[in-house]
C-alpha cells in the first residue's frame, strides 16, 4: 500500500462541499489492504451512514470482502456511490444505496425501514456521515450552521441507532466515527469538534445501557485522512500540507481506518464496549 507524503505528492487542490472521492488528486486509497478473506461478517447485514466515499467507502468495501451486504446512506454525490455499490458488488455481495439528508430525521427512519424492507434485519451499524465548515471565531458560526453540522454529525448518529434499535439482536455492533479533535479540540472547527465530543458521550452512554442485551457500542476516532470532506472544507494551499503535522507526517488513507471498523464490528471484539479505537498517525491523547 502506498504512503502518502504530504507537501510532495498532492497538488494544490480544493472542491465544493460534500466533494468527490473521484476528483482528488491522489484519488484516496479505499481498497482494502491485501490479506485473504475470513469470512468475519458473513450473512450480516451492515448499514454505513456516509458511505459513498472515504472512510465510509473503505468500510463498505472492506466489509463486503468479509462476507457482508451493505446499505450506504449518503447525501448527494451518486457517482462515488455507485462507484462503491459496483466495488461491494464485485466481492458478491448486495449494495443497496440510499440518497438523502441524514440531517432530516424522517429520512433516518427511512433508511432503517427500507433496510428492513430489502434485508429483514441489521447486524452492524456504521455511523460516519459527517460535515464540517472553518470558523476563524465561535462569533462567525451562525446559529443554522451549528444546527447543520449538530444534525449531520451528532443528530443522524442518534436517529440510526434509534430506530433501528428494536431491530437489533444480541451480538449486533454499533460504531460511531468521533475525532481526534473530540479529545484535543480544534480552533477552526469549533461547532464540529463539539459534536465528536457528543459521540464519545454517546457511544460511553449506550454501551452501559445496551449491555445486558449483548449489542456492543464503540467508537473510532480518526486523524487527519485524506477524504472527500477534506478536500471540500480546506483551501487549496492547506489541502496540499493537510496532516504533514502529525507525529508520521503525513496524512492515513482511508484503507488504514477500515480495519478497526472491521475489528469493532466482528467477533473478535467480542469483550470490547464502550471504547474508543485512536487511528490519527502517532498522536497520543488522553481518553
Amino acid at each position: 500500500m502506498k504512503k502518502q507524503t504530504p507537501k510532495k505528492i498532492r497538488s494544490k487542490q480544493s472542491q465544493n462541499r460534500p466533494g468527490s472521492g473521484q476528483k482528488m488528486k491522489p484519488v484516496p486509497e479505499t481498497n482494502p489492504i491485501e490479506y485473504p478473506a475470513e469470512g468475519k461478517l458473513k450473512g450480516k447485514v451492515a448499514v454505513i451512514t456516509g458511505g459513498d466515499s472515504g472512510i465510509g467507502k473503505a468500510v463498505a468495501v472492506l466489509f463486503a470482502k468479509e462476507g457482508a451486504d451493505v446499505v450506504i446512506a449518503y447525501l448527494s454525490e451518486t457517482s462515488d456511490a455507485k462507484a462503491t455499490k459496483k466495488e461491494v458488488e464485485a466481492f458478491s455481495r448486495k449494495c443497496t444505496l440510499i440518497k438523502g439528508d441524514l440531517g432530516k430525521e424522517n429520512h433516518c427512519k427511512k433508511v432503517i425501514s427500507k433496510t428492513l424492507d430489502t434485508y429483514g434485519k441489521i447486524d452492524v451499524i456504521v455511523n460516519n456521515a459527517g460535515l464540517h465548515w472553518e470558523a476563524d471565531s465561535i462569533e462567525d458560526i451562525s446559529t443554522e450552521q451549528l444546527m447543520r453540522t449538530f444534525h449531520s454529525d451528532f443528530f443522524s448518529y442518534f436517529w440510526i441507532t434509534k430506530y433501528a434499535m428494536p431491530h437489533l439482536k444480541k451480538g449486533a455492533s454499533i460504531i460511531n466515527t468521533s475525532s481526534v479533535t473530540a479529545y484535543r479540540g480544534s480552533p477552526k472547527l469549533i461547532d464540529y469538534s463539539a459534536t465528536k465530543g457528543a459521540i464519545i458521550s454517546f457511544t460511553r452512554s449506550m454501551a452501559a445501557n445496551l449491555v445486558d442485551k449483548g449489542i456492543r457500542v464503540n467508537a473510532v476516532a480518526p486523524g487527519p485522512v485524506w477524504t472527500p470532506l477534506i478536500a471540500s472544507s480546506f483551501d487549496p494551499k492547506k489541502n496540499s500540507e493537510f496532516g504533514s503535522d502529525s507525529p508520521m507526517k503525513r496524512a492515513g488513507m482511508p484503507n488504514e481506518l477500515a480495519p478497526a471498523f472491521l475489528y469493532l464490528a466482528s467477533k473478535d471484539s467480542s469483550f470490547v464496549s464502550g471504547q474508543v479505537l485512536h487511528v490519527n498517525g502517532g498522536e497520543v491523547v488522553n481518553g
